[in-house]
């Protein structure tokens, strides 16, 4: 068995693949006023394991960013480019168990040869199952899935539920370019940090079967999960740091963007508030955070700014 911190925590996980825009600031700080309203922990964890992706400096520009903000957490944070060997551990230990199998199928296989396709792209068909039968030299590692729903309860989405075997397939926990697979690396560090309570994007909500299943491999509590509603770009998609300076938070528009989030997440802020430094508008919202205001809705950015 694995050991695990007993002490309870909530946890925002930023990609430093550019600054912080307004998005993750949504994900920051629903995540920062939930767990402070239950007595919790609140951790930051950098996802730099997609090293490809990575930009440099924007790690420390984040963490700048939420220190303008008045952001406080209780530990250091956790860096995934440091935790190989610690993901390393746990797949050879899910290797022991016979959960997991080696896979030569490269994406133009599994697309040629998938039942359909699910909502995250193809249905892995299994294909490897009994050995590597695909063409590449390159391994990637997928873990055995079943055809037994996979259940949970999500505050804001109410109750889920999806068949890994048939609407997934085996899912990948170490990717053929050598590096490990989000579903692997977050898990291992919420369980190794004693993460209890989840709050993230709703574009993660599919995901979230798959890390439970994982959990229930490692024979590990699960956190509870909460999504929170996306913010929307003007294409209709979840805004992120592709489109261009749109959304980004500085020190300049902080207060703007403080009181925009919080809009979004349906808190009524006093008039007397506008215009207030980012920190006193937090402060306030730990005061008076109400998560029963928020809506799973989907709202574009224009309309928020436009007071909609």
């Amino acid at each position: 068995m694995v050991a695990v911190s007993q002490k309870a925590a909530g946890r925002f996980a930023p990609s430093p693949t550019g600054p912080l825009h307004l998005g993750s600031l949504i994900a920051a700080l629903g995540s920062y006023l939930l767990a402070r309203q239950s007595g919790l922990r609140w951790l930051l964890r950098i996802d730099d394991l997609d090293r490809p992706r990575v930009v440099a400096g924007a790690a420390s520009e984040i963490l700048q960013r939420l220190e303008d903000l008045g952001f406080e957490w209780d530990e250091d944070p956790v860096w995934q480019s440091r935790r190989y060997a610690r993901y390393a551990e746990v797949l050879q230990q899910l290797k022991k168990q016979k959960l997991v199998y080696p896979c030569s199928c490269s994406r133009r296989e599994i697309l040629a040869s998938a039942p359909h396709a699910g909502e995250e792209g193809p249905v892995y068909p299994g294909t490897c199952r009994n050995g590597p039968a695909g063409q590449r030299q390159q391994l990637a590692w997928r873990l055995r899935t079943h055809s037994r729903p996979i259940c949970f309860h999500d505050r804001f989405y109410a109750d889920q539920q999806q068949v890994l075997e048939a609407e997934v397939g085996d899912f990948v926990l170490f990717r053929a370019d050598g590096l490990f697979a989000y579903q692997l690396a977050t898990v291992v560090d919420d369980m190794d940090t004693g993460v209890t309570q989840v709050v993230r994007g709703a574009d993660l909500l599919g995901s979230t079967a798959r890390q439970i299943y994982l959990y229930h491999c490692l024979q590990q509590p699960i956190p509870s999960y909460l999504h929170l509603p996306l913010l929307l770009g003007g294409d209709g998609e979840k805004i992120s740091k592709r489109q261009g300076d749109t959304g980004i938070v500085s020190r300049e528009n902080a207060p703007e963007m403080m009181w925009l989030a919080l809009v979004f997440l349906g808190q009524c802020l006093p008039p007397e508030l506008l215009g207030a430094p980012a920190p006193d508008l937090l402060h306030w919202a730990l005061e008076s955070f109400q998560p029963e205001l928020i809506r799973p809705c989907n709202r574009p950015l224009a309309a928020l700014r436009a007071g909609l």
